[in-house]
């Protein structure tokens, strides 16, 4: 290991240890900080904060999510930041009420329970935690699953159920893409039954702010149905009264699943096909059309998006320009690395 520096988080007042050899997200996460992340790889911004004092050596990252001009400036990805000094860095996106609520992620061997289709393009992922200690997580949270025969390679994927409702249990929901270096050894049978996967985890702040009493409108797409599904379970699992709708976006009739659990989920469920589907009978049009239509006053709720990244960027512009504080909007882009 290399020198320990002090990196204390302004506005909040928290310091932690963190070594030369390891960022400062990762020094986080092993002590129990939650801090605001997306992709944890230097391409989504989630984590950009401001550097007020001391000096980090940054590895790769994209442009994209850190502009020369703003690392000039003294912004810094904490995904990417080693620090050679002690630090103090101001948090720009951060929550209180999840700040100390992390469950420090560690790597753990799974078995391959199934694999299912659950549409031409999605598969069904269940795995099984072989490990002594309990593989906890939380509702709306993601794993990062290594990738057979590619040292170093993983890909990162929400859970679909809860821990609560199935200990040692992961479930997943995921989209095939040509040539995509997990999914295509799904697509081909390649990880079949049986199959070991180790897997890192758990990330993400996609959780459910318990302190909220507001209308929790969750809009989702494709794979997105993952954590959304999970924190519906939740709600149903803790007999939650709070008033829920979900909007869930697909091509054609046939590219929708788990329909009747979604019906008999807590709260009202809203399927919406963006193509001609004879016999269908529900909403039509893009998932962002049909909530702008039926939603009228949104200004007071939690909304949560999940899917694609052209439709969570779409769905977040209609949620502020009707009113719902960038504060409580919560989301997941599930993106896909080059080779996807």
């Amino acid at each position: 290991m290399g020198n320990t520096h002090t990196v204390r988080f302004e506005p909040v007042g928290i310091e932690i240890e963190v070594d030369e050899e390891e960022t400062v997200l990762n020094a986080a996460f092993r002590q129990g900080i939650m801090l605001m992340h997306g992709c944890k790889e230097g391409q989504c911004s989630a984590c950009k904060s401001f550097l007020l004092d001391g000096e980090v050596d940054l590895d790769r990252y994209s442009t994209f999510a850190l502009p020369d001009f703003e690392e000039a400036e003294g912004w810094t990805l904490l995904c990417r930041a080693h620090p050679y000094s002690d630090l103090e860095v101001e948090l720009i996106n951060y929550d209180e009420e999840i700040l100390h609520g992390g469950t420090p992620p560690r790597t753990v061997k799974t078995r391959v329970e199934a694999v299912e289709s659950l549409t031409s393009d999605i598969r069904r992922l269940h795995l099984r935690v072989e490990d002594d200690e309990p593989f906890e997580f939380r509702p709306g949270q993601y794993v990062d699953i290594h990738v057979p025969g590619h040292e170093d390679a993983h890909r990162s994927f929400s859970m679909a159920n809860t821990h609560s409702s199935a200990p040692g249990e992961l479930e997943f929901m995921i989209k095939l893409y040509p040539g995509g270096r997990f999914s295509g050894l799904l697509a081909d049978g390649a990880i079949k039954p049986g199959d070991a996967l180790e897997v890192t985890g758990p990330y993400g702040v996609f959780t459910l702010r318990a302190s909220s009493p507001r209308r929790l409108l969750f809009i989702g797409g494709g794979a997105g149905m993952a954590p959304i599904l999970s924190l519906l379970r939740s709600l149903e699992e803790t007999r939650s009264e709070r008033e829920a709708t979900y909007y869930y976006g697909a091509r054609t009739e046939a590219d929708l699943f788990h329909l009747d659990e979604l019906a008999a989920l807590p709260g009202t469920f809203v399927p919406a096909l963006s193509e001609d589907s004879n016999g269908w009978n529900g909403e039509t049009g893009l998932i962002t059309d049909v909530v702008e239509r039926l939603e009228d006053d949104i200004s007071d709720v939690d909304a949560y998006v999940c899917g694609p990244p052209p439709m969570v960027e779409a769905a977040i512009a209609l949620l502020e320009a009707k009113g719902v504080p960038e504060a409580h909007i919560y989301f997941d882009k599930f993106t896909t690395t080059a080779d996807e």
